[in-house]
């Protein structure tokens, strides 16, 4: 059985990493689904660039990190944060692809 990731993860946000860079924090309360999550190869860079609809390359990393029970998601940002044009100067908005990921419930 599947579920979307929104609905199986504890929190999803995104925020700057810096001018140049939005990173996405996907974290989980419990071991067992942060686990199933992490390995079943649901989030990955090439999901990531489909969803965003950027190239490959513009995916900097996806991250898991097994003391926190999150997965990191970094992506180069279209525009460099404060720039006219930027839609979204914090890059707090910016997670909402992520939500309908299936991944094991």
């Amino acid at each position: 059985m599947k579920r979307r990731l929104v609905d199986v993860a504890t929190a999803i946000r995104s925020k700057n990493a810096g001018l140049f860079r939005v990173t996405c924090d996907v974290m989980f309360d419990d071991v067992e689904t942060y686990r199933k999550v992490r390995d079943s190869g649901a989030i990955t860079p090439e999901v990531v660039a489909e969803l965003y609809r950027i190239p490959l390359d513009h995916v900097v990393s996806v991250v898991a990190h097994d003391p926190g029970q999150g997965i990191k998601v970094t992506i180069k940002r279209r525009v460099t944060s404060g720039n006219p044009g930027d839609p979204d100067i914090l890059g707090c908005q910016q997670h909402a692809p992520l939500y309908g990921i299936m991944v094991p419930a």
